[in-house]
C-alpha cells in the first residue's frame, strides 16, 4: 500500500499549482493531507476512485486536514477525544481491520514559544490518544509534526536551538513517541542520511540553498517494521513550502 502525506499550506491555493496531476501521478491508496485552510463547502473537488475525509478548523482559513482514500474504512474519528484539542481540525483517524490511520497537523510553538505550553499539553494527549490505539491494533501516523528531532534533520541546528521545532521540549516529546514502540519510517531506512527535508523557508532562497528541516514524518508501530519496502521525500514536488513525503508498506 502506498501513503502520501503533505502539508499544503492552504488546498485551495495548491489546486492552482497542478494538485490534481500531483495527486494522480503519485497514484496513492491514502493521500494525507495538512493545513488545507478551508470550511466545508468552499472547495469541489473530486478524485474517481477516491473518498474524501475532512477534519475542518472551527476558525476559519486555518489548520484542517483531510485524507484522499481509496479504500472505505471501517470508522471515520475527528480529533483526539478531548474539546480543548479538537477544535482546530488537526487530525483525522481512519480505521481498517489491520490497522489505524493517523493523519495530524501537530500544533505549532509560534514566535518566541507563544504557545510552547499549549503544545507540551498537545503532544503528552496525542501521545495517550495513538497508544490507546495502539493497543488494539498496529497504528500508521503521518503529518507535519513540527519538530526536527535530530541534529541531522534540520541545516542549522547550533543556530536554531530554542527555535520554534527545535526546542528541547519538542524532541523531547518527539522521543518519548518513538520510546512508545513507534518508528520513523525515514530514518529507519536512512539512519544517518543528511541534507534530506521536507520543509524551507520562503526566505533567504532556503528551498534553492536546501536549508530546511525535516519535520514531515510517517510512522508506524513497531510491529510494522519489517513491513516498510520504501519511505521517501519529495523535493522536487513544489506548490507548497512544504513537500510530500511518502510510505510504501508490505
Amino acid at each position: 500500500m502506498k501513503f502520501i502525506s503533505w502539508n499544503v499550506n492552504g488546498l485551495r491555493a495548491i489546486v492552482g499549482k497542478g494538485f490534481n496531476d500531483i495527486f494522480a501521478n503519485f497514484d496513492a491508496d491514502f493521500f494525507c493531507l495538512q493545513e488545507i485552510k478551508l470550511q466545508e463547502g468552499q472547495l469541489d473537488i473530486n478524485f474517481e476512485g477516491y473518498k474524501a475525509y475532512y477534519n475542518y478548523a472551527e476558525r476559519k482559513g486555518y489548520s484542517g486536514t483531510a485524507i484522499f482514500t481509496r479504500h472505505e474504512p471501517l470508522r471515520v474519528t475527528r480529533g483526539i477525544g478531548m474539546e480543548r484539542h479538537d477544535t482546530e481540525g488537526r487530525v483525522v483517524t481512519l480505521e481498517y481491520p489491520d490497522f489505524y490511520l493517523v493523519n495530524v497537523y501537530t500544533p505549532n510553538s509560534q514566535s518566541e514559544l507563544a504557545r510552547l505550553d499549549y503544545r507540551m499539553e498537545w503532544e503528552e494527549e496525542f501521545l495517550k490518544y495513538i497508544k490507546s490505539l495502539d493497543a488494539v491494533k498496529p497504528v500508521i501516523i503521518c503529518g507535519d509534526m513540527n519538530v526536527a528531532h535530530r541534529e541531522i534533520d534540520l541545516a542549522n541546528p547550533k543556530s536554531n536551538r530554542r527555535n520554534p521545532g527545535f526546542t528541547d521540549e519538542e524532541r523531547g516529546a518527539m522521543s518519548r513517541m518513538l520510546e512508545s514502540g513507534f518508528v520513523d519510517t525515514f530514518r529507519h531506512l536512512n539512519p544517518e542520511l543528511a541534507g534530506a527535508y521536507s520543509w524551507w523557508s520562503y526566505r533567504g532562497r532556503a528551498r534553492e540553498k536546501n536549508v530546511g528541516w525535516r519535520i514531515d514524518y510517517f510512522l508506524v508501530s513497531a510491529r510494522l517494521a519489517d513491513s516498510i519496502n520504501n519511505a521517501e521525500i519529495h523535493p522536487d514536488i513544489c506548490g507548497s513550502d512544504h513537500c510530500p513525503v511518502s510510505l510504501d508498506l508490505n
